[in-house]
């Protein structure tokens, strides 16, 4: 009976720890999260369990950086019945993707059939910043299409970056904002 209760508070302890996030060691720069080890030698027991149990694979040590956004700059969770602006300063790359999924890693449907968007094809003003607008009705620029479910997250890579899982310095780093517009 003590081995059976054992057995199964360790499996239900395993189960809660693989829920939500990979693992430790996360960065935090404003409402971007990083896990630089995901995809090296050195990852953690917990996040190497949480990518097989999700089937991910992630970016290598030495190909780039996956950022992930639940949230706004304010701290409020992304919402599709809301407008977002994405703008500011990235990191250097040599290129960039931003994409929305659905709070289950899965690409959002919508009328465009258009899942992200790649920095080589942005519209930019002469100085080179973007403005990129998150919504479910199209604008004109750059659009991002959000689909008709409420809950969303936003993944930005940054593929061949200068910082990548092998540096060890995150500060400073430059990630675009995501502020809030209106809402419906």
């Amino acid at each position: 009976m003590t081995l059976a209760a054992a057995f199964g508070l360790g499996l239900a302890a395993t189960i809660f720890a693989l829920q939500g996030d990979p693992g430790f060691n996360a960065v935090k720069l404003g409402p971007w999260l990083l896990w630089p080890r995901l995809g090296s030698a050195d990852i953690d027991p917990y996040a190497r369990a949480w990518l097989a149990l999700d089937g991910a694979a992630p970016l290598g040590a030495g190909e780039g950086l996956s950022f992930v956004a639940r949230e706004d700059q304010n701290g409020a969770k992304l919402d599709s019945r809301c407008d977002y602006i994405i703008a500011g300063a990235t990191p250097s790359a040599r290129v960039w993707t931003l994409t929305a999924y659905d709070v289950n890693g899965r690409l959002r449907p919508n009328p465009a059939g258009r899942y992200g968007l790649i920095s080589t094809r942005l519209l930019r003003s002469g100085d080179g910043a973007f403005v990129i607008e998150a919504a479910r009705e199209a604008r004109p620029g750059n659009w991002l299409p959000l689909g008709q479910k409420s809950r969303f997250v936003l993944i930005f890579r940054a593929y061949d970056a200068n910082a990548s899982a092998t540096t060890s310095g995150f500060e400073g780093l430059a990630m675009p904002s995501i502020t809030r517009g209106a809402c419906s």
